[in-house]
């Protein structure tokens, strides 16, 4: 739950910062800090949760540390990715397709009870994905509309 809050607590500080700075609404702007804040968080947690995070692969999976050290690599250099603008929609492309194939692990994961923190097999288990799944279609969805296909949204307001 701490990268879920982690999103949505800093895009509505930065919203309201560029707000102050700028004098109106950069939604899209926001939103690619708060998703980029998320993956500093989640990328981080492929070193602090490695052996948790390695559990997450099928047993046929071979290097599994390994992909959890590069996979969180990626996810910290895509944070920093939606952060530089000219590399915004490459990297919102990059983390939609990164999003889609880390879908299998999860759903192996919640299928075989994993906690990622323990490192053990008391996880919440396939319930999990009701909240999973959709989840994953939200944060492709963030990463389009913020990264990929910015959209203005009219000017709020300022007078009454």
């Amino acid at each position: 739950m701490v990268p879920e809050i982690t999103l949505l607590a800093v895009f509505l500080l930065s919203l309201i910062v560029l707000r102050l700075k700028h004098g109106e609404y950069r939604f899209a702007h926001a939103a690619r800090i708060g998703m980029a804040a998320m993956l500093f968080v989640t990328g981080g947690a492929h070193f602090g949760f490695a052996k948790g995070m390695a559990m997450m692969l099928p047993e046929a999976v071979p290097f599994k540390m390994g992909i959890v050290y590069i996979t969180g690599i990626l996810e910290i250099a895509a944070g920093i990715g939606l952060l530089i603008p000219r590399m915004a929609a490459r990297t919102g492309w990059w983390l939609i397709a990164f999003f889609v194939c880390i879908t299998p692990a999860n759903i192996y994961a919640a299928l075989h009870h994993v906690n990622l923190q323990t490192a053990g097999h008391d996880g919440n288990g396939p319930e999990y994905l009701w909240f999973r799944i959709p989840l994953q279609f939200f944060f492709i969805g963030w990463v389009y509309f913020s990264a990929i296909r910015p959209y203005k949204v009219p000017r709020l307001a300022t007078h009454l």
